[in-house]
Parts: C-alpha cells; structure tokens; sequence
C-alpha cells in the first residue's frame, strides 16, 4: 500500500490526504474529510511521515494532528505538474 509510486509521484491516496493537511487534522477528522477508511489513513499518515512528507504536530497525544511540511508542499506541486 505504497504512498508514493516507483516514479516518485504520490498515489491518488497520499495526494488527497497531504492536500488536506495543509490545515492540521488528526487521523479521525483527515479519515472524515478524505473519505477514506481510518486505517487506510493510519497507514498513510505513517509512511508519509517516514518520508518527512508530514510532521506530528504532539506526538505524546493520544490522537495527535498532523501538517503538510515543505517537502510535502513540494511533493504535492511535482505530482500536480
């Protein structure tokens, strides 16, 4: 369930939810903007946060908000080209 495709471009998924993120959200509230499962979610916010796509806003709360990075606005910009 990859984020990012082989060429480096983001999958549909990962493009929707870091154009969301321009704006904090937690998993819960991105899953209900985004219209995906909460565990599809999890799993993006995960892999787009290992490639420092997104950065945890409080990572000692339970259900802590995420925001886009500088790398994830380039990211998005590269794969809207």
């Amino acid at each position: 369930m990859a984020c990012i495709n082989p060429d480096g471009t983001l999958t549909e998924v990962a493009r929707r939810s870091l154009t969301l993120l321009a704006v904090p959200h937690t998993a819960a509230r991105l899953a209900e903007a985004a219209g995906l499962p909460l565990w599809r979610v999890r799993a993006t916010l995960r892999e787009t946060g290992r490639a420092k796509l997104i950065a945890c806003l409080d990572p000692d709360a339970a259900d802590p908000a995420w925001q886009l990075t500088e790398l994830g606005v380039e990211a998005l910009e590269l794969s809207q080209d």
